[in-house]
């Protein structure tokens, strides 16, 4: 091997940003398959790449031998010595390859599996570098909108990646070069190049945000217990305090409301609910119906979960909310199976 090819390395290893000694042992690979290609049988070769030194050296171990049953594997004393001077029955004969052996087939095979391996240590390169930013909410740069599919390129840390369209909020119009915050859901990985598995639906998108946007929640004093979302229209965020001078709610609205400001602002005008969590489910399920007030709360199952609520006369439409939502969010928040009723007709019954 010339100087070229470990320049060539070491090119590799500033543009792909993958260790030459781990190149040169794809290398390694790729030549053996080749060697064995050429040199059917052979059990021992000897492959000696070294980067600082610029020494490439193949050779194949034969055993020296009075009379040769293995020509792949055992030589004879007499020819053992057009190798070496100094062989002997019984030794080894290292019988030295040019790489021009390998001929034009063997070459391109190693090219080849050179070119796999490459691809095999830049994909888990990229999967060890998507596993640090996984479940976690991100900053993305949008590069191209699909007009057809509705489908959506990001960039993330200088990688394409796919907002789908059933993963966008539902009206929303994102344009060319707006950044946005996108949540990783996950990696798809294959055997082709990993996919970051990004979304603006996605529930934990918003506890993510209050993490950045609270200090409270960031450093533990202030705790996200649940979240049920509508993405687009409304979310729900149970918070709690593990210190009693901390009002969870108010940190998480911030001054003059700014917190959750920015937080709405990055959803597109989605609203947001702050709700008290309570260890009392009476108490929680009445402050996950907000805006609307609650009467009375009561438990009927625990094992099933249900309860009924009662609701002034006209806050019912308010605690029911448009097409249900607001109902559906606060059961899916506290878990609860809400059965929400009038005050008046309640009591008539």
């Amino acid at each position: 091997m010339s100087n070229e090819f470990f320049e060539a390395l070491k090119l590799l290893e500033r543009e792909k940003g993958i260790s030459a000694q781990i190149l040169v042992e794809k290398i390694k690979t790729a030549i053996l398959i080749a060697i064995k290609k050429d040199y059917p049988g052979s059990e021992n070769i000897n492959m000696d790449i070294d980067m600082e030194s610029g020494k490439f050296a193949i050779s194949i171990l034969k055993n020296i031998v009075e009379e040769v049953e293995d020509p792949a594997n055992e030589i004879t004393l007499d020819e053992a010595r057009t190798h070496s001077k100094r062989a002997k029955l019984g030794g080894i004969c290292e019988i030295k390859l040019e790489t021009k052996k390998f001929g034009r087939i063997a070459a391109q095979n190693a090219k080849q599996v050179i070119n796999q391996g490459i691809k095999e240590v830049e994909r888990n390169l990229l999967i060890e570098q998507y596993s640090t930013i996984e479940n976690e909410a991100v900053s993305a740069t949008v590069l191209k909108v699909e007009p057809k599919t509705g489908n959506i390129t990001l960039s993330v840390d200088k990688n394409e990646v796919p907002l789908f369209r059933n993963e966008q909020v539902p009206g929303e119009v994102l344009s060319e070069g707006q950044i946005i915050k996108v949540y990783v859901a996950g990696i798809l990985t294959s055997d082709r190049r990993p996919i970051l598995k990004v979304s603006r639906t996605h529930k934990d998108l918003v506890k993510r945000l209050f993490e950045l946007e609270v200090p409270e929640i960031y450093d533990g004093t202030v705790e996200v217990k649940s979240i049920s979302r509508e993405a687009g229209s409304r979310s729900k965020i149970a918070v709690y305090s593990k210190d009693e001078n901390v009002d969870p709610v108010g940190a998480c609205i911030g001054p003059k409301g700014t917190r959750v400001a920015k937080i709405v602002d990055e959803l597109g005008g989605e609203k947001i609910d702050i709700i008290r969590y309570s260890d009392n489910p009476a108490e929680f399920i009445a402050q996950a119906l907000a805006p609307a007030d609650v009467v009375d709360v009561t438990i009927e199952d625990e094992e099933v979960k249900a309860c009924i609520v009662l609701v002034p006369d006209h806050q019912l439409s308010l605690a029911i909310g448009n097409k249900g939502q607001n109902a559906k969010l606060a059961a899916r928040l506290t878990g609860y199976k809400i059965d929400i009723k009038p005050e008046s007709g309640y009591f008539g019954e």
